[in-house]
């Protein structure tokens, strides 16, 4: 390996131990003391310094990714349960609102002409 390729790699490496640094050609080259650009893909003997220089990146975005995926998936968790709600609070509702007609009809049957053959017991609610 040439020195300015030794250059390149301890550029690479130090981006490396830096967290949150974005690690592309053009930061290797700036790091190196060099000008951007300078590590070109069309020189063969830039294919292994290319080659580590992908492989950090797909290191530093890794766990990026997993973040953004458990956050997706606590999203989607939230938005899930939210529909389970509503769909819990509709059929609340809807018991509700039998109960009060079926409460309504009852007084209706007994307080008309209708005279009850045994008297409510006291722990019915009626």
């Amino acid at each position: 390996m040439n020195e300015s390729l030794a250059v390149y790699f301890e550029a690479l490496e130090r981006l490396r131990r830096r967290k949150g640094s974005k690690i592309n050609n053009d930061a290797v080259a700036v790091e190196a003391g060099r000008k951007k650009g300078s590590i070109k893909k069309s020189r063969p003997q830039h294919a292994t310094l290319i080659a580590a220089i992908d492989a950090a990146n797909e290191e530093t975005r890794r766990p990026q990714n997993e973040v953004s995926n458990r956050l997706q998936q606590a999203k989607d968790d939230k938005e899930e349960l939210r529909r389970l709600l509503d769909a819990a609070y509709t059929r609340e509702l809807s018991l509700a609102r039998e109960v009060m007609e079926l409460r309504r009809e009852l007084k209706k049957l007994r307080g008309g002409n209708v005279i009850p053959i045994r008297e409510p017991r006291p722990d019915s609610g009626f």
